[in-house]
């Protein structure tokens, strides 16, 4: 992989004005028939901030996946609404003249803290990223083989239920804002319903909900603890919560998702 190439081809169409694009190097992200859910999600934020730059920092996104995303793709981008500390933005990824993704993002400016509750460390800390096992990647997608570098964040021999935990970070040296990071990273787990599966069949995400707990969050050589967990599963669904934790086990992003289980 050339260095600091895949990511900024992926987003190099992404100019920011409303129309058609081409996004020639999809095939690097594609899980499926679909980009990946965190590569869509970062292409229509990445027009959302280029279409209205000077935003302030991301603090939620809300995005659908409606349909699958591919190389030709129309983007939109409009303000909501415009406060004094809070700015909405709608953007669309259509495909086939039909809306594919539609994200609804919520940007706003810091002030002084009235609350301060820092989210809870994770329960059974699995150690530094450097000192747990490399994954393999014999059941990977082939974007995840060649995009990330995954470690055990959980241990095998106990109970780990309808959780999926790995340490991963980005395998190229890219030049993504940390919010970028984020929303690239945030889904790259399968859902925790898969330990939850009788028999293998596609699993599907359907929407993906988060608060961005940091926006300028660097964690140490860039991994991040990301966790999926089912909370609830049953009739062809599952309800994950999305969480990732820098190396120093700082909780950085919170979610949530609704994922089709078939099979």
């Amino acid at each position: 992989m050339a260095a600091g190439m895949t990511i900024a081809s992926l987003l190099e169409p992404v100019t920011g004005q409303p129309g058609p694009a081409s996004l020639v190097h999809a095939a690097d992200w594609m899980q499926g028939r679909t980009l990946y859910g965190g590569a869509s999600a970062l292409v229509a934020y990445t027009m959302a901030v280029r279409a209205f730059p000077g935003l302030p920092p991301l603090r939620a996104g809300q995005v659908a996946f409606v349909a699958p995303v591919g190389e030709e793709i129309e983007l939109a981008a409009e303000i909501v609404r415009q406060g004094r500390n809070v700015t909405q933005v709608r953007s669309q990824i259509i495909a086939d003249g039909r809306v594919a993704l539609s994200a609804f993002w919520l940007f706003g400016e810091g002030r002084e803290a009235n609350a301060v509750h820092p989210s809870a460390p994770p329960e059974d800390w699995p150690g530094a990223p450097e000192d747990c096992a490399e994954v393999t990647h014999a059941f990977a997608p082939a974007f995840v083989a060649k995009n990330f570098e995954l470690r055990h964040g959980q241990t095998k021999d106990t109970e780990r239920g309808a959780t999926v935990r790995r340490w991963a970070r980005l395998a190229e040296d890219h030049t993504l804002d940390p919010v970028s990071k984020l929303v690239l990273m945030g889904d790259v787990m399968p859902p925790g319903a898969m330990r939850a599966m009788q028999r293998q069949g596609p699993i599907s995400s359907i929407n993906w909900s988060f608060n961005v707990l940091d926006p300028e969050s660097r964690s140490r050589d860039g991994w991040y603890l990301a966790e999926n967990a089912s909370q609830h599963a049953e009739a062809g669904y599952s309800s994950e919560r999305l969480r990732l934790w820098d190396a120093d086990g700082r909780q950085v992003l919170d979610g949530m998702q609704c994922v089709a289980v078939f099979g």
